[in-house]
């Protein structure tokens, strides 16, 4: 299933900056959910794209994926490199002439970062600080946008959640990403580097992976819905998020690289502005498993609240709208209608 970015096509002022600025883009973790959602983007908006992976979490199916997608006169302008950000001669080989680089390659997941802080510091931290530097060699005109996270806000009580108003964090996964807005303001300042953070809230869609020890709720959800399993609601399912569908966050990173002068050296919260509890959430996907003619057979289990997570989420996207000219296409509901098909050909492909 096809998800063109619509957004660009129309915009007539953003398909004419990505005409006038392309280059050569260099995405990390390219083989991920949200990486290979850039790649498949950039490929059709016409621009050439360099992929840095070393597939610890990314798949090389999610890019066979974009290139059947795509089709082969786009693919031809693809290139792929597998590396770790770890190793800091990667990074620069990766960077080298290119225009752009939107850094999506990090260890997500907050129990995955409580049961092994070293190794999420040393991929989220120093490999973070890799790129960065990789980056400062190729030149100061080279933009430098970052997946930051909701997860910064830590126990910051207040919502919506605004981007100068931060607690502590609650997690190592939290922790990283701070010093991840640390390392970049100081290269922005030291240097003078390009650097945008996007702090994003939630995010789900195509490709993003439903197995493993740390899936994220909604396709952990969906499997354990159209499958009968159990699907396990932490605390009194009372817990809300800003779910933000894929397209939000790939309009995000693109629009956040062609943004103005006075865009950058910022970080601004990519989300859509409305909060979904999780029973809310259980309910809203067996409605869009309902319209594609699925019954649901799950049970609900109810566990006790998740160390390291915050009880609510909420985004203020306000400045991303006034200096990115970011505004999401799709809400939790229109997110899961586009997302379904692709979720529960997922599921029967596993099931065969």
């Amino acid at each position: 299933m096809s998800y063109e970015p619509a957004w660009a096509a129309s915009d007539p002022t953003l398909d004419a900056k990505i005409k006038a600025n392309g280059g050569l883009w260099l995405v990390t973790g390219a083989a991920g959910f949200i990486g290979s959602n850039i790649v498949e983007a950039l490929l059709r908006l016409g621009q050439s794209v360099r992929a840095l992976d070393n597939f610890a979490t990314g798949h090389p199916h999610n890019l066979d994926e974009v290139r059947g997608q795509v089709g082969e006169d786009a693919w031809a302008r693809f290139e792929f490199v597998e590396g770790d950000i770890r190793d800091p001669a990667t990074c620069r080989a990766a960077c080298r002439g290119v225009s752009y680089v939107l850094h999506q390659a990090a260890l997500g997941s907050v129990p995955r970062s409580i049961e092994d802080p070293l190794t999420t510091n040393e991929v989220n931290v120093s490999g973070f600080v890799n790129m960065l530097d990789a980056a400062r060699r190729e030149g100061n005109d080279v933009r430098f946008v970052y997946a930051a996270s909701s997860s910064t806000y830590g126990d910051e009580p207040n919502l919506p959640k605004i981007e100068d108003r931060i607690g502590r964090p609650l997690s190592p996964y939290a922790a990283t990403k701070a010093f991840n807005e640390v390392y970049a303001d100081v290269f922005r300042r030291t240097y003078g580097q390009q650097t945008i953070g996007l702090r994003y809230f939630n995010v789900f869609g195509p490709r993003q992976d439903p197995d493993g020890a740390y899936a994220a709720v909604i396709p952990l959800w969906v499997k354990a819905m159209i499958t009968g399993g159990d699907v396990r609601i932490n605390g009194d399912g009372e817990t809300s998020r800003d779910f933000c569908f894929v397209a939000n966050a790939v309009q995000a990173n693109i629009r956040a690289a062609l943004a103005p002068k006075e865009a950058w050296g910022e970080v601004y919260n990519i989300a859509v502005g409305q909060r979904t509890s999780l029973n809310d959430l259980h309910r809203a996907i067996g409605e869009a498993l309902s319209e594609q003619g699925v019954a649901t057979t799950a049970t609900i289990a109810h566990g006790p609240a998740r160390a390291g997570d915050v009880q609510h989420s909420l985004a203020d996207i306000g400045k991303a709208g006034r200096l990115l000219d970011y505004q999401p296409t799709h809400n939790l509901h229109a997110g899961l209608r586009d997302a379904m098909p692709w979720y529960i050909d997922l599921v029967r492909k596993d099931a065969e």
